[in-house]
């Protein structure tokens, strides 16, 4: 049984190179590059003369926020469900790196085999502003605007607030499923996934709503799995390291050195995020201990 690696990445692509280059042939890559990305023809080769990596896509424009980081996910979903080989699939960022062995992998998976790794939580939830509804019940045009200016941002909330003066509400549709939300970045079986494909094409209603909606990939695959027969089978945890305060320049941090312990005794498959040249120190103590077999295997 392969694994895939499903990435949606945007920048550093020498750090991708060094992701893919920490897997060996029991793995296999689909990756979506974002279509604003300047990608030199030399790195593409790179990727494409790789055989691991079957399948690369530069179709979306992806914003953070925006609705085509969704679709570029579900592209990658698509393809990958068509291997009978891969088994499991991990949805990963440019920006993570694995913390754990390929052994481990491979291990693991065997070990958990019919579990999914998903984090969930109901929504309506208190720790997203206006319990995360206002995600769906907005007209958000992250894909319109770049949310990391600070132009693009004040005029995505310039529009969220005329909404909101004009009482201008979207409304969830009476038949749609009970909402969940949680994190991006997933691990699930490859039977989970054909799942989510399958009822996407049944339900395509369902994608549609999803427009205009704030990281619609934090809702997304919940609200299906969550009301769906894998709902028993899912573990509420994503086997993801991420250090959730500001640092860095980041939020969630930009991990560094000082962060080698907790990566060290986590539970996690990956961490991130990763940038550079912050994080550099930090990768080649965690390369140096994967390759001496130091990294804590649970």
């Amino acid at each position: 049984m392969k694994q895939a690696i499903l990435v949606t990445a945007y920048k550093n692509f020498g750090h991708l190179e060094r992701i893919i280059r920490r897997f060996d042939d029991d793995f296999v890559f689909y990756i979506h590059i974002d279509k604003k990305s300047l990608l030199s023809r030399g790195e593409l080769d790179k990727f494409l003369g790789d055989e691991r990596v079957l399948f690369l896509s530069r179709k979306y424009k992806v914003n953070w926020g925006g609705f085509n980081h969704l679709q570029s996910i579900l592209l990658l979903c698509s393809e990958a469900v068509r291997n009978e080989e891969v088994g499991y699939m991990h949805l990963i960022s440019g920006l993570d790196f694995p913390i754990k062995s390929c052994a481990y992998f491979k291990e693991y998976i065997s070990r958990n085999r019919g579990k999914e790794f998903l984090e969930h939580f109901e929504m309506p939830v208190d720790f997203w502003p206006y319990g995360g509804m206002d995600r769906l019940t907005n007209y958000n045009f992250y894909d319109l605007f770049n949310g990391k200016t600070d132009k693009g941002l004040k005029r995505i909330y310039q529009l969220i607030e005329l909404q909101r003066r004009l009482r201008i509400s979207r409304g969830i549709p009476a038949n749609f499923p009970k909402l969940y939300g949680g994190s991006t970045w997933w691990t699930l079986s490859a039977a989970c996934l054909k799942y989510v494909v399958g009822y996407i094409q049944g339900h395509p209603s369902y994608l549609s709503r999803f427009r205009f909606t704030f990281c619609a990939e934090e809702t997304f695959f919940q609200t299906i799995l969550l009301n769906s027969p894998y709902k028993e089978s899912i573990c509420n945890d994503n086997l993801r390291y991420v250090l959730w305060e500001e640092k860095n320049g980041n939020y969630p941090a930009n991990l560094d050195e000082t962060d080698f312990a907790a990566i060290q005794q986590s539970s996690g498959l990956f961490a991130r995020k990763f940038e550079y040249p912050v994080s550099e120190g930090l990768l080649e103590k965690i390369s140096d201990a994967l390759h001496n077999g130091q990294m804590t295997q649970r």
